[in-house]
């Protein structure tokens, strides 16, 4: 077997560890005699995983009393629509931060739900961004603020987190348990697992208790954070085998040190990355230095007409991936938690070999 570096956005690489357990399991889950995927949700074997899926967030994450661990279907995307759904009622406003394209479309399924005011709003702005906390113009008695931490398209994160008399919502697709927070700090934090937590169609929601109560009783009961509460989510059948992985991935978290573990691997792939860029004039940077992703690398080249050769080469030498978004084009580099840090001195090496060549 001969496994390349997946510099994908999302899907995204997996530990390969946790991948190898998966394949060694997957016909025969430690002796059941079937697969998890076949397994009875309301048995022991998968209750057993879904619940530990839970216990490890719970774990890394330091989720305090108070707080929900939800595991639900449909990723973030559908949380777009369950967030305002729950906790924008009637003659109500959010707000909601605009810092690139996922939050766009977060803006637009709340916006179906009910008022929202842009806040804050650098999605057009190149090179790109996050508004700066104290400019945001938060409306009074707002129903919550609403980020997306990590910018995947653009490679724009944020650094510090707004503070708002409202809770602070956070989408955290592309950057959850990849460092140090506070969730005492959050109302609610979610995220679609594809790219540090498993496969895709799962998403992980993290909220305050109380806030579950805010829900209209016109929402429909599965589309309720507290029907998914009551019922530890398994209100309907969960995405069991994601929830597997989950379980597995996060173990591995735990078993490497955790999330001060990973930030710190996270922070010296990225500065490595960063580096390379910085020191030739062959390569320039999409983000204002102060907001780039530790998560999703995003440059151009000097000569944007090498960019496809780059690409090219690249995959020959077995870095795939690395091909910018369609809307905005360049290079990306995610380099998740489970990215392996070889990888990224694989890309350096290839970067100054290119630029060498065609500088």
């Amino acid at each position: 077997m001969s496994r390349i570096y997946n510099f994908s956005a999302g899907p995204a690489t997996l530990p390969l560890v946790c991948l190898e357990e998966a394949r060694d399991q997957l016909v025969d889950y430690k002796g059941a005699g079937f697969s998890i995927m076949e397994a009875s949700h309301r048995g022991k074997e998968y209750d057993a995983v879904h619940n530990q899926a839970i216990e490890n967030l719970k774990t890394l994450m330091r989720v305090p009393d108070g707080y929900e661990v939800l595991l639900l279907q449909g990723g973030a995307t559908t949380q777009f629509a369950m967030i305002p759904m729950n906790l924008l009622g009637a003659d109500q406003t959010a707000d909601y931060v605009n810092c690139g394209a996922w939050a766009k479309k977060a803006i637009k399924e709340a916006g179906s739900v009910g008022r929202v005011n842009i806040a804050g709003d650098t999605a057009a702005d190149i090179p790109t961004r996050m508004p700066a906390n104290g400019a945001l113009q938060l409306s009074d008695d707002a129903a919550y603020l609403h980020i997306t931490s990590n910018e995947t398209i653009g490679g724009n994160q944020y650094m510090d987190f707004p503070h708002s008399p409202a809770p602070l919502v956070a989408d955290m697709s592309s950057d959850i348990l990849s460092r140090k927070l506070d969730v005492n700090d959050f109302g609610l934090i979610y995220a679609g697992a594809q790219k540090n937590l498993g496969p895709s169609g799962l998403a992980v929601v993290i909220l305050r208790s109380e806030l579950a109560e805010r829900v209209p009783d016109n929402v429909p009961n599965i589309f309720k954070y507290s029907t998914h509460i009551a019922a530890n989510s398994m209100s309907n059948t969960p995405p069991c085998f994601g929830i597997y992985m989950l379980s597995l991935t996060t173990q591995w978290m735990i078993d490497r040190g955790g999330v001060e573990a990973m930030q710190a691997i996270n922070e010296r792939k990225a500065a490595k990355l960063y580096d390379a860029i910085d020191g030739s004039d062959f390569f320039t940077g999409t983000a204002v230095p102060e907001y780039r992703s530790a998560m999703n690398v995003t440059f151009r080249l000097a000569n944007q007409d090498l960019e496809p050769l780059f690409i090219a080469e690249a995959a020959e030498q077995g870095m795939a991936g690395l091909k910018g978004h369609r809307s905005v084009g360049g290079i990306r580099a995610s380099i998740y938690n489970a990215f392996p840090e070889n990888g990224v001195e694989a890309l350096v090496a290839f970067m100054q070999d290119f630029a060498e060549k065609n500088g």
